[in-house]
């Protein structure tokens, strides 16, 4: 058992680890799942909703919330946590990944971006230092460092380029985060897909020192194989008594093949928003609830599931509700998701604490081999 300030690591299983990370507001049960609540919300959820799915966590975004409704009217109004009405931990991103890839003008520098909003096209600049004071008005429990990720494929010189600006900035956003008891900083490893430059990435931010650490600048299209490999030598490279991240990740294959690797914390906008354009998640696979085969169906989306759509619903009205765009399909779509994401994770807990997730693993894809229930 390896054991640091605020993380416990109870349990491993070759590389798959399980634990839990303890904070004022909570414990986080590894490997964990955070849903994403962009603009202070889980999109047709609500929080308790969200916290009987068994989530410990949530992830809230930096960029968004400083464009609206602003990071200093939400601690005015008492901090994130009461603003949106949760009580567990919430990590908040740096808001770099979403200025790279939403904002068409921005200019880059090393002293930070300067970027068009989205929303209206005000002007506005994120620094390592801005980012860390939104990320304190905001009153998060796990903050971001502010970093740079390009998107790949990109050539090693780029590559190599932005890692070491993002290891620069590291080390600006830990001098600004400053000493804030109770609050946790991670730092976010770079490098692409090559192994030399993600070793000097870690290096450098061991040496900055950190709460935790990001595997960044995956998921990012790249492909699963090649993320796979990097994840191969990516967490190793990392302290073993620390958590590790895995920003952006994923669908449930993904998600299953990084705690193999070793990745502790993951988060995916995937299950909500597939929820609200019809798509459900099950231990079978993907499951198009749009598809005209359903539409007599008396029978849940998964027998197996306890969560309310499953319980309470067939798969011929979730059609219904679907194709006559009620409100209502997306809640429970959403809600089966998240149930089911949560589920995956407190599966793979307990299987690598009795030292079974190989079985488990094989047991997973087993199952969405064989595919969907026959039709009625």
């Amino acid at each position: 058992m390896t054991v640091s300030s605020f993380f416990t690591l109870h349990a491993t299983d070759g590389t798959a680890r399980t634990g839990v990370i303890e904070t004022p507001r909570g414990a986080i049960r590894t490997p964990a799942f955070m849903p994403v609540g962009t603009a202070a919300t889980v999109k047709a959820m609500m929080p308790e909703s969200v916290a009987a799915t068994g989530a410990d966590i949530l992830l809230g975004n930096t960029y968004h919330l400083m464009l609206r409704p602003t990071a200093e009217r939400i601690a005015r109004l008492g901090g994130l946590h009461r603003f949106m009405n949760w009580s567990k931990p919430i990590l908040t991103d740096s808001g770099g990944f979403q200025v790279m890839s939403l904002s068409d003008l921005r200019k880059l520098t090393e002293k930070g971006v300067t970027f068009k909003s989205h929303i209206d096209g005000s002007k506005h600049e994120l620094t390592p230092e801005r980012s860390m004071e939104i990320q304190r008005l905001l009153g998060s429990d796990i903050v971001m460092c502010f970093d740079e990720c390009p998107a790949l494929p990109a050539d090693r010189d780029r590559i190599a380029e932005s890692m070491r600006l993002s290891m620069r900035w590291a080390e600006r956003s830990k001098d600004a985060f400053g000493d804030r008891p109770g609050h946790m900083l991670f730092g976010i490893q770079q490098g692409g897909l090559e192994q030399d430059f993600r070793e000097e990435s870690a290096e450098a931010l061991k040496a900055i020192g950190f709460d935790g650490y990001a595997v960044g600048g995956l998921a990012v299209g790249e492909g699963q194989a090649a993320m796979f490999q990097c994840l191969d030598f990516a967490p190793g490279q990392l302290p073993q008594d620390k958590p590790r991240y895995l920003m952006g990740v994923g669908k449930p294959d993904d998600i299953v093949g990084a705690v193999r690797r070793g990745i502790d914390m993951m988060d995916c906008v995937l299950p909500s928003r597939s929820g609200r354009t019809g798509q459900a998640w099950t231990r079978r696979g993907q499951v198009n609830i749009k598809n005209a085969r359903h539409q007599d169906d008396p029978r849940p989306l998964d027998e197996n599931c306890t969560c309310p759509a499953c319980r309470n619903y067939s798969r011929a009205y979730l059609h219904h509700v679907f194709r006559a765009q009620e409100m209502i399909s997306g809640m429970l779509l959403t809600w089966h998701n998240l149930h089911y994401y949560q589920e995956l994770m407190q599966a793979m807990r307990d299987a690598i604490s009795s030292g079974t997730f190989a079985a488990f693993e094989a047991q997973f894809h087993a199952l969405r081999a064989e595919g969907d229930i026959e039709p009625v």
